[in-house]
C-alpha cells in the first residue's frame, strides 16, 4: 500500500482493463471459495473472478487471470524489516510460510469487529462494499493494544520465559487454550 497511489478499483491484464470490486467483505467471499474442498482449482479461479469483476470467465486465461489478480491486489506480503547483530550482520528472516498464524479472519470476526468499533468508531457491517481491502488490511495491522483483537494477538503469540510466576505460566496457558485457532496446536 502506497498512500500516494489511489486504491485500486481498475486494472489492466493482457492488454484489457477490467473493473475490479476490492471490497473487503467481497474478498472475505473470495477467501471463502479458496477454502472450499469440494471445488477444483479452475472451479476457484472462475469463482472468484466472477466475484471480483463480475463478470464469467472460463478455461486457462481464467487461472492466469486469477493468479495475477490475487497476487497484485489481494495477497499482502507482510515484509519484514531487515534486523542486524551487534557485528553488523543481517539476522536471518522466517520465511512468510514458516510464520506462525495469528489471526484468523473467519474465527476471529466478532474480536475484529468490536475492535474496530472501539479503536476506529466503524461498524464493519455497515462498511460492506465501501472498505477497500487495503484499507481493511492497514486498518487492522493498525490496531491499538488496548483492543481485544491485539490482546489475543498477544495471548496467542506469547511464549513462556524465565523469572515468570507460575501461576502466570498456568494462566497464559490457558487463555491460549481458550483463544487458540482451530487449526493450531498447543503450548507445552
Amino acid at each position: 500500500m502506497r498512500l500516494n497511489d489511489a486504491l485500486v478499483t481498475f486494472f489492466s491484464f493482457d492488454g484489457k482493463e477490467y473493473a475490479i470490486d476490492l471490497a473487503f467483505d467481497n474478498v472475505l467471499d473470495v477467501f471463502d471459495v479458496l477454502e472450499d474442498k469440494t471445488l477444483r482449482m479452475y472451479e476457484k479461479a472462475e469463482i472468484c473472478l466472477e466475484l471480483l469483476l463480475g463478470k464469467q470467465f472460463k478455461g486457462a486465461n481464467a487461472v492466469e487471470l486469477w493468479n495475477h489478480i490475487y497476487e497484485q491486489y489481494i495477497y499482502v506480503k507482510n515484509e519484514q524489516p531487515v534486523m542486524y547483530d551487534l557485528k553488523g550482520n543481517p539476522l536471518p528472516v522466517q520465511p512468510e510460510d514458516e510464520k506462525e498464524k495469528m489471526i484468523d479472519l473467519e474465527q476471529d470476526a466478532e474480536y475484529i469487529f468490536a475492535s474496530f468499533k472501539q479503536a476506529y468508531n466503524m461498524n464493519l457491517y455497515e462498511q460492506q462494499g465501501k472498505l477497500h481491502w487495503h484499507e481493511f488490511q492497514a486498518l487492522l495491522n493498525g490496531l491499538p493494544s488496548d483492543t481485544i483483537m491485539k490482546r489475543i494477538i498477544e495471548i496467542r503469540a506469547w511464549k513462556p520465559s524465565k523469572g515468570e510466576s507460575q501461576e502466570y505460566k498456568e494462566a497464559m496457558r490457558k487463555l491460549q487454550k481458550v483463544y487458540a485457532l482451530n487449526d493450531s496446536e498447543e503450548v507445552d
